[in-house]
């Protein structure tokens, strides 16, 4: 496959977890023997550039497959030369730049109805600066939020109290529904996305930060002796629930190799990211953001 109609300089791909998602390693604390990789400042989970790119290149090779050679009786391999262009080989760097992918929306436990998917300020700003740094002026112009939460207050269109988990949040103002739209295109499947008006709430960024830290699933696991069914060991592990919204820049070193970057992302649907896969963790749905307005879902 040499071409595809997808032409990029820069991208936003957008994800959304299909399954609970280990992305590891974070530094153990307290009880958690395995917690999630988390930014080092703020403390919200994230997804390494490193780890998103090995999940690429590992696609990529799927759809172009390495080239097996025969020669006095000896087999070799070498990668196809557009995912050798793509992500490099030892001696050369490729021409894709993977950021890390970033969090936007966090489900988290609600007491009154389904779960909210949790955003704050700061995760819009910070979005609203990557958007202008890869021209999605649309996205730009409907990331405008001009409200501040104070501390165990929201912004919610849904009822007058809200609890998440055991903390009680009174809703002090209502969203604005050109934001909303604007994030239900971030959100890759249509279905999902529509729940957002119901479902959105903006937390103050402290507010935020404590369940980025504290709100997120742990699981213990367990090894058996196969004779004794004894336990031989048993850790806990920490994982980012279904529908973690997260989304990641893409960005080329060189234009010559667009059409094989664009091919390679018309065929991802699902990328398998992070630790656990035997076990059927870490798939995320994954698609393009389309520069115009009419981005469907």
């Amino acid at each position: 496959m040499e071409g595809g109609s997808i032409e990029m300089k820069n991208l936003m791909i957008r994800m959304i977890a299909e399954t609970s998602i280990h992305p590891g390693s974070g530094r153990s604390s307290g009880f958690v023997d395995l917690p999630v990789a988390r930014e080092s400042i703020t403390q919200y989970p994230v997804i390494v550039g490193s780890s998103l790119k090995g999940a690429l290149r590992d696609r990529a090779r799927e759809i172009w497959p390495d080239i097996i050679t025969e020669s006095n009786g000896k087999t070799d391999s070498k990668l196809d030369p557009k995912v050798a262009k793509l992500f490099g080989v030892q001696e050369d760097a490729g021409d894709l730049v993977v950021s890390d992918a970033k969090l936007l929306l966090l489900p988290v436990r609600s007491l009154t109805g389904n779960y909210k998917w949790a955003t704050c300020p700061y995760l819009l700003e910070r979005i609203k600066r990557d958007a202008q740094r890869t021209q999605y002026e649309w996205m730009v112009e409907g990331l405008q939020f001009s409200g501040k939460p104070e501390k165990s207050t929201a912004w919610s269109n849904k009822g007058d109290n809200v609890f998440l988990e055991e903390r009680e949040f009174r809703v002090s103002g209502k969203i604005e529904d050109t934001l909303i739209d604007t994030l239900k295109k971030l959100i890759v499947h249509r279905v999902a996305s529509e729940r957002l008006n119901d479902q959105l709430i903006i937390l103050n960024d402290d507010d935020f930060q404590w369940f980025a830290s504290y709100g997120l699933q742990i699981s213990a696991r367990n090894v058996l002796d196969i004779k004794t069914k004894k336990s031989t060991n048993l850790w806990y592990e920490e994982t980012l629930p279904v529908d973690s919204v997260f989304y990641s820049l893409l960005f080329l070193r060189k234009d010559e190799s667009r059409s094989y970057a664009g091919s390679l992302l018309e065929n991802i649907n699902y990328l398998q990211v992070g630790g656990n896969e035997t076990v059927g963790q870490g798939w995320f749905a994954v698609k393009t953001l389309d520069r115009s307005e009419s981005c469907e879902g």
